[in-house]
């Protein structure tokens, strides 16, 4: 039986079907790819700036929302000793502007307002106008127009704004100038501030962490529109103001030996300039130091008198090295030989080594010269001294026999006390621009260098380095530390920090120092140094004149002279350094420079209250004392007359004629002791006057100043002691007669 077919016929669709809710495999695969790269990069991107960047962006962020004011400190002022302002911060102003506040309601408005404003400003203030232009159209937040700007500009800028009619984007802001009330000054010590008022000479540069101080800040927010947000928290770091510097320099001395330097130069035509030195050797505090020619610190950027005569002709660099050498401290900043000032070393090196004493006779020879390795080295002086002892070798300056002595002494022990003398490092004083001394390397050293070491040729020190030697030998052999700035004051607490006085070592015994001093006292006395003594008191001293270096003859000789005093408990030691003098007077030291060192001492001792010979300041008890006499009961004319005989002064109150009137009374008191040139004020009969005065305050005054405050005041005074008052009898403010004894006791501190 057949089976039926089933009609399993298929139908085929040949129309294109396409789906719009399915995505094909691929596409699917290919967006998904894409979609976690995208996300790997985007989650990458977001570490590197959380983890990378993350401190850069933030801080950005907090610059670009805060306003910084800064907190300028006020820079620390210098004194001298006294306390007489040296350098101070003198009140000035800064100019700013705010450009993008400079405007008006259009474009065309604002160019010609811009223009009117930058007109003004350059005008004002003397600029360049489209400098000014420049700045004031500029897209920054704030440009500074000028700085440090004086009271009468800053007055007259007030006034223009004012009249037309400006409020807003100029800014006046407070500021300091570095002044100098003495201008020249110890100018080369000092040193002078920058626009920025940073320090970029001397004691400025030198100690500027201290003056400076730290500035402060106020932190306060700003919007998108870069405008202050009003009434927003504010952060306020107060400014650490600079410290304040006490000098040890005394502005009187400093002043004394300026005059005097100045002097000596010009008399002299001393073509490179002076430089003057004093130390007080039992501290190491330098007194004064001064430089010539100088500069004005006010304006340091002027040539001074000196240089100003070649200035224009100069190239811009030699103009730069040029002003250099005008701020230059010849004391610490320029090394000479010392020639024969040097010869005190050798002395001192060879007593303290038993190898003579001073007076030993015939103990050198002097032919006129020396013959030294084939090589003939002369004497300074144009005749043999012949036989004779230390003491007169150094008295009378001769060269042979130091080379004789040096020979003893030998380069190894000379170079032990040079080491210790401090002549082979620098004296760490506190000055700017300290060089140190060249010498020969010990293992270079042969007879020839031997024999012009001696006597202070062929080595190389600064005057400061010098100087520092010798107060050693006048200081009982100790050598001290050389202290520019004695003091450091807070500004902000009070707080006053003293920089100590350094001992550095025991060079040479008490003993050899004493023999020293005797020495150079003979120099004075006898010898070479005579022209450098001082009537009433008692000088010790050593001239020096160097030769030029070998191939430098164009610097020319150097004159010097170092004196001290006084001999015993010494309180001084002085080195002037003339160089290359070309006047009337000569080249040598003792011609050139003995001379000045005398003026110099003629008023620094008296100052100083070093008790003189000549007179009883520091003690009215001695023999110069004059007694007063009794006056009373004889004629005004016959008292005045005994009493101007027996060296006094007289004042006289009295009504009538004072050849019958009687003396009824007189003050001081007869049988009194005064010094002479005191005054006795007389009452005649039928006066009434008795004038009183008040007493001064002699407290830490010298003898000197003691005794000229008092005569001023037509008192007279009474002396126990040296150094300063530390007590008077009748105190501060009182009221007493003219005449009256002002009793003071003094005291070395």
């Amino acid at each position: 039986m057949k089976k039926k077919k089933k009609n399993q016929k298929i139908i085929k669709i040949k129309t294109g079907f396409e789906s719009k809710n399915l995505i094909h495999t691929v596409k699917l695969k290919v967006l998904l790819v894409f979609t976690i790269f995208i996300l790997v990069f985007l989650i990458g991107r977001i570490g590197f700036i959380q983890f990378v960047q993350g401190n850069f962006l933030k801080e950005k962020a907090y610059q670009q929302q805060t306003i910084n004011q800064i907190i300028s400190p006020k820079r620390g002022n210098i004194y001298d000793s006294t306390g007489k302002a040296l350098a101070i911060g003198a009140q000035v102003d800064t100019i700013t502007i705010n450009p993008t506040k400079i405007s008006k309601n259009n474009d065309v408005d604002t160019k010609d307002y811009k223009e009117k404003v930058a007109k003004g400003l350059s005008e004002i203030f003397e600029l360049d106008y489209e400098e000014v232009l420049k700045k004031v159209t500029s897209t920054s937040q704030v440009e500074t127009i000028i700085k440090k700007v004086e009271q009468e500009k800053v007055e007259q800028l007030k006034a223009w704004m004012q009249e037309n009619k400006i409020s807003v984007g100029i800014n006046i802001d407070e500021d300091t100038k570095r002044y100098y009330p003495y201008s020249t000054v110890a100018s080369n010590v000092i040193g002078f501030c920058g626009n920025d008022n940073q320090g970029l000479s001397g004691i400025e540069a030198k100690w500027e962490s201290v003056l400076t101080g730290t500035p402060g800040k106020i932190v306060s927010s700003k919007g998108s529109n870069q405008q202050e947000i009003p009434n927003a928290e504010e952060t306020y770091i107060s400014a650490e103001n600079g410290s304040d510097l006490t000098l040890t320099i005394d502005l009187n001395i400093q002043s004394i030996v300026e005059k005097y330097l100045k002097q000596a130069v010009d008399e002299n035509d001393c073509k490179r300039g002076g430089n003057a030195i004093v130390m007080n050797p039992k501290t190491g505090d330098i007194l004064a130091m001064a430089s010539y020619p100088d500069y004005d610190l006010n304006s340091p950027y002027t040539p001074n008198a000196t240089l100003a005569e070649t200035y224009d002709s100069l190239t811009l660099e030699e103009k730069s090295n040029a002003l250099f050498k005008m701020w230059a401290n010849k004391s610490v900043g320029e090394t000479y030989e010392p020639g024969s000032v040097f010869k005190v070393i050798t002395s001192a090196i060879a007593l303290e080594e038993n190898i003579t004493v001073p007076n030993k006779p015939n103990d050198f020879i002097c032919k006129g010269y020396e013959e030294v390795s084939g090589i003939t080295i002369k004497c300074g002086s144009s005749k043999p001294h012949g036989l004779q002892d230390l003491t007169t070798a150094l008295a009378k300056s001769c060269n042979p026999a130091f080379m004789q002595l040096g020979q003893r002494i030998g380069a190894p022990t000379l170079y032990k006390y040079y080491n210790a003398f401090g002549l082979f490092d620098t004296t760490n004083s506190g000055l700017y621009g300290e060089q140190n001394s060249i010498f020969h390397n010990l293992d270079q050293v042969r007879s020839v260098e031997l024999a012009t070491m001696s006597f202070g040729q062929r080595i190389n020190v600064t005057p400061l380095q010098m100087i520092t030697a010798i107060a050693a030998v006048a200081n009982d052999g100790i050598l001290m530390k050389p202290r520019i700035v004695k003091e450091i004051t807070n500004t902000d607490t009070n707080t006053v920090t003293e920089v100590p006085i350094t001992q550095v070592r025991q060079v040479i015994s008490k003993q050899t120092s004493e023999k020293i001093k005797t020495m150079m006292e003979a120099v004075v006395i006898t010898g070479s140094g005579r022209r450098a003594s001082v009537s009433g008191y008692s000088i010790g001293g050593k001239t020096g004149t160097s030769e030029p270096p070998v191939n430098r003859e164009e610097d020319g000789y150097v004159a010097s002279y170092v004196a001290i005093s006084p001999l015993q408990d010494t309180q001084l030691v002085l080195l002037l350094t003339l160089y290359d003098p070309k006047g009337s007077n000569g080249y040598q030291g003792s011609q050139v420079a003995g001379p000045v060192v005398s003026q110099m001492l003629s008023e620094i001792l008296p100052y100083l209250g070093v008790p003189s010979n000549n007179d009883a300041s520091s003690n009215t008890n001695s023999n110069n004392s004059i007694v007063v006499p009794d006056v009373r009961n004889k004629t005004v004319a016959e008292a005045e007359k005994i009493l101007t005989s027996a060296g006094f002064q007289t004042k006289i109150y009295v009504d009538g004629d004072p050849n019958t009137i009687l003396v009824t009374d007189q003050t001081p008191k007869p049988g009194n002791s005064l010094l002479k040139d005191s005054i006795i004020v007389l009452y005649g009969q039928g006066s009434t006057a008795s004038t009183s005065v008040t007493v001064p305050d002699l407290k830490n005054m010298n003898a000197y100043e003691a005794l000229n405050t008092l005569k001023s005041k037509n008192l007279n005074i009474n002396m126990e002691g040296s150094g300063i008052v530390t007590s008077q009898d009748y105190i501060k403010d009182e009221q007493v007669q003219e005449g009256t004894i002002i009793k003071v006791t003094l005291k070395q501190l």
